[in-house]
């Protein structure tokens, strides 16, 4: 007698589904993109001063925005790539997505301060660059949490990849980590430096990392 096996529906863990997390957490990046573009305002020309003089003062606006547009970015990016192996929502899940949101939604106010202060020198930039690394420094050990739950067992994605491949993943994620940390301290002595390592990171974690493919097997088009 031949019987055809059929792959039951996941469980529902939690009460929430993947599609409506996954709606919930583009609707929340989407606002925060949002509010880092709204801090880019016109600027006043003083008497005798040109258009494109007063546009060019404002460029720690502009790096500031384009650093955090970055990472916010890259996080949207690669959420999206984890959730796509993602089969269902459990409670321990959702809570440490919403852990994760809750530092993205803070990161606005460090490029606030950034864009405010660096160029002033001194004391202020140096508070400024590092409440900026600190916050993204938690956002990536948000990400980090949220990886290691989701790749922890087999219950909530497709399949797993290969043991060797979560534990280099996790590497990659520890490393960054420490560039993230090491930001924090350096911008109490060279806050551009601590903004070169935020774009370095930025740009690895957009192409370098390590993300869940449908076949199980580790791709390289990355988490962040």
């Amino acid at each position: 007698m031949i019987t055809t096996a059929r792959r039951r529906a996941p469980p529902n863990l939690s009460g929430i589904t993947k599609a409506r997390l996954e709606a919930f957490s583009d609707g929340v990046l989407a606002i925060v993109i949002t509010l880092l573009a709204i801090e880019l305002r016109p600027p006043e020309v003083d008497p005798g001063q040109t258009l494109a003089g007063a546009l060019w003062e404002q460029w720690p606006s502009y790096l500031a925005y384009l650093l955090a547009f970055a990472q916010i970015g890259v996080i949207w990016l690669n959420h999206h790539r984890l959730f796509n192996q993602v089969r269902v929502v459990d409670g321990k899940l959702l809570l440490l997505n919403l852990n994760l949101l809750m530092w993205i939604t803070l990161i606005p106010f460090p490029t606030a301060l950034v864009a405010e202060h660096l160029r002033d020198g001194g004391e202020a930039t140096r508070t400024a660059v590092a409440v900026f690394s600190a916050t993204l420094f938690v956002t990536s050990i948000g990400f980090t949490a949220l990886y290691a739950w989701i790749t922890h067992d087999d219950r909530l994605v497709h399949s797993l990849p290969p043991r060797h491949a979560v534990v280099a993943a996790r590497i990659r994620f520890g490393l960054g980590l420490a560039a993230y940390g090491l930001a924090v301290g350096l911008a109490l002595l060279a806050p551009y430096a601590a903004l070169a390592i935020h774009a370095v990171s930025a740009g690895y974690y957009a192409f370098d990392q390590a993300a869940l493919d449908a076949s199980g097997r580790v791709d390289r088009e990355g988490v962040a």
